[in-house]
């Protein structure tokens, strides 16, 4: 009997690929997702969510190749799945040397993260650190509209 963890490929291997050049969908990885397994069941009507911090997001300023350092947050109600949190570090590596202003960076994760969940909402902030004085703060959200929405 499979388990829903059986497919996942980058938890609990002997070897991990670093790529720090560039974001690559591919790497994301999802689990079924507990919440919506007890809905389904009849057990209870749960809609739980998710919090996640990753306060070590690098990336380059596209134009200096300075880096830029920020804290992102991503804050989502699964529906059918949920993101297996090594695939998501590793994902979030690839932005280490890849060079794209804070806006896009954000609006990546949050489109990549749609794409993969199918989530009822999904909200990422990137809380980059001042650059010039200024911190920058973009946040992108997400909302479906319906059951059968299907995100592009």
């Amino acid at each position: 009997m499979s388990k829903p963890h059986d497919n996942l490929v980058a938890l609990g291997t002997g070897s991990t690929k670093y790529n720090y050049d560039t974001p690559d969908f591919a790497v994301l990885e999802k689990f079924p997702s507990p919440f919506n397994s007890a809905a389904k069941k009849g057990v209870l009507d749960i809609r739980g969510h998710l919090d996640i911090v990753c306060p070590e997001f690098t990336s380059l300023c596209p134009v200096t190749g300075q880096p830029d350092f920020a804290t992102i947050k991503i804050h989502y109600i699964p529906d059918d799945w949920c993101v297996e949190s090594k695939s998501l570090k590793l994902y979030l590596m690839g932005f280490r040397n890849h060079g794209e202003f804070h806006e896009s960076c954000v609006q990546q994760i949050c489109s990549d993260l749609v794409v993969l969940l199918a989530p009822f909402l999904i909200s990422v902030t990137g809380e980059f650190t001042p650059r010039g004085g200024i911190p920058f703060w973009p946040t992108a959200t997400w909302r479906k509209k319906s059951k059968t929405q299907v995100p592009k």
